[in-house]
């Protein structure tokens, strides 16, 4: 009976060690043919990595990048500690003081939601929207999107987020530990957990939206001084016809 047991943990063994280690190739293999895209700011670059995981969104960033429609927009909303938002195709010639972040071209897109895998961590890219009670679906913002900063949490106001998440997932959604420490040491927005799409991340320029972040704005959460895309360029595996990659 010993020799059974002593076999079975042994195979059990094995059989975790094999299906962790599918898990991290698959990761590797998403994570080396994820599309990247630059945004060129006034303030310096910004690379941003747009996950496989979820492709309506990362296709839909591609062709608005690569149609140009990026180039010349503001950061028309940032709040420090918070995020930075872009995409609003009345900032291109929008006025000093305009109050901006109702036009995102009339479309929406279709909620790719993939917690716990994918979540608000420092660094994140997702898709503004409109509010819960004029879009129960969660439906994403067609253009505008944000570059999440956040802050680092405590341990107490971490499990507070998580009872959060509990919550607005019906139960279905927990917080696993690697965002528990992430958040913890790392920072980011946990409380948008489960109700806004996450599509990318930033790989290089965090530096860059760090500055950003900080910049003085008004009642409105518009700098003052603007801050702009100039201009976005694709990288990587997936490029559309016509791209603008170099």
């Amino acid at each position: 009976m010993k020799r059974i047991f002593t076999l079975t943990a042994a195979i059990l063994l094995i059989t975790g060690y094999t299906a962790k280690a599918q898990s991290r190739q698959t990761k590797d293999h998403e994570e080396k043919t994820r599309t990247e895209v630059t945004l060129e700011t006034t303030e310096g670059n910004i690379r941003i990595a747009l996950y496989n995981e979820t492709p309506l969104h990362r296709d839909n960033f591609l062709k608005l990048a690569d149609s140009h429609f990026y180039d010349s927009l503001l950061f028309h909303r940032v709040i420090r500690n918070f995020m930075i938002q872009a995409g609003d195709p009345a900032s291109r010639h929008a006025q000093a003081g305009q109050v901006l972040g109702e036009d995102s071209c009339g479309n929406t897109l279709p909620a790719e939601i993939r917690i716990p895998g994918i979540y608000h961590k420092r660094g994140a890219v997702a898709m503004a929207r409109e509010s819960d009670d004029v879009n129960p679906e969660r439906r994403s913002s067609y253009s505008q999107f944000y570059i999440v900063w956040g802050k680092r949490f405590s341990t107490a106001d971490i499990e507070h987020m998580a009872e959060h998440l509990d919550t607005v997932s019906g139960g279905r959604i927990k917080m696993t530990p690697e965002m528990k420490t992430t958040y913890r040491k790392t920072g980011g927005t946990p409380h948008l957990d489960g109700t806004y799409t996450v599509f990318g991340e930033v790989t290089e320029g965090l530096d860059v939206v760090e500055k950003i972040q900080r910049a003085y704005t008004d009642y409105d959460d518009r700098p003052v001084n603007d801050i702009r895309i100039l201009r976005t360029v694709i990288t990587g595996p997936y490029r559309p016809a016509g791209s603008n990659a170099d």
